[in-house]
């Protein structure tokens, strides 16, 4: 993905279906969040943020007094860039839907690669 390429970070093998959990399987997810909270967990993290939505919401209401945090992916921002520069979006008034909705779902904080161009849409 994006991310991997500007890092020069790409496997040299195998594929994330060996360390990623089943994006169908909602149930395992919360699992996994209920493990890292009962082992002292101080924050939670769910990534993808966009596509995860209802795992945010599921995970705020099971957990709601520990932070939560969303990652925004470079592919999620790397979709919106290349739209945005194909004339099909107006990309700040995308960006800002997403991280509202994400914001929305239950995350305390967003981690995004939106984080300076909203910071200027913000301010303007």
């Amino acid at each position: 993905g994006p991310f991997r390429d500007a890092a020069e970070s790409t496997p040299q093998f195998g594929n994330r279906a060996t360390y990623q959990m089943n994006p169908a399987n909602g149930a395992e997810a919360l699992r996994e969040v209920d493990l890292d909270v009962a082992e002292g967990a101080d924050l939670l993290m769910v990534k993808p943020a966009l596509s995860y939505l209802d795992i945010i919401r599921r995970v705020k209401e099971a957990h709601p007094g520990v932070p939560l945090a969303a990652y925004n992916v470079s592919g999620e921002y790397a979709m919106v860039k290349a739209a945005a520069e194909k004339g099909w979006i107006d990309e700040q008034r995308l960006a800002l839907e997403i991280l509202t909705s994400i914001r929305r779902a239950g995350a305390d904080m967003i981690l995004t690669y939106h984080a300076k161009d909203v910071s200027r849409w913000l301010s303007e």
